[in-house]
């Protein structure tokens, strides 16, 4: 008897051997599965709003700018009371409120906001939904952020 001459079967071999071609492929994780996990912005969600710094060098005017005015109570009140956290990515370096992110979690954090750690200096705000609320360059206004904030709904329930 020869299998091939059987149609039904010829497809059921054929569904056999696709499945088990294609078997690592779907229970390997995929990269954007791991690049989601690895993503601190991900625990984030509907908690805080992260403010993420990206700067080439530790002195960088922005990063300078933004940490001096959170040493101010009046600032870091209102950066506290708008349930914030800052992500600050020095030289491809990585931090959440100073403590550091590992090398994965720094490029899925950049990844995830699509920013590159050589590139220009960038302050992103992101909401608690985790969507991108705004982006700006070394010239950004804190008082104009927490104004984006205020209007946001989250902010107004």
């Amino acid at each position: 008897m020869n299998p091939l001459k059987f149609p039904a079967l010829r497809l059921l071999l054929w569904g056999l051997a696709t499945l088990l071609a294609t078997l690592p492929l779907w229970m390997a994780p995929s990269s954007a599965t791991a690049a989601t996990a690895d993503n601190p912005l991900a625990a984030e969600r509907w908690k805080t709003r992260p403010v993420v710094l990206v700067v080439p060098v530790d002195d960088h005017p922005l990063l300078r700018r933004v940490r001096g005015a959170l040493r101010e109570t009046a600032t870091r009140e209102a950066f506290l009371d708008r349930e914030m956290v800052l992500y600050t990515v020095v030289a491809g370096q990585g931090r959440r409120n100073d403590v550091a992110l590992s090398a994965r979690q720094t490029r899925a954090l950049l990844e995830a906001l699509g920013l590159d750690a050589a590139g220009a200096p960038t302050f992103v705000l992101v909401g608690k939904d985790g969507g991108t609320k705004m982006t700006e360059g070394a010239d950004v206004d804190l008082a104009a952020v927490f104004a984006e904030i205020d209007r946001m709904p989250m902010r107004q329930r």
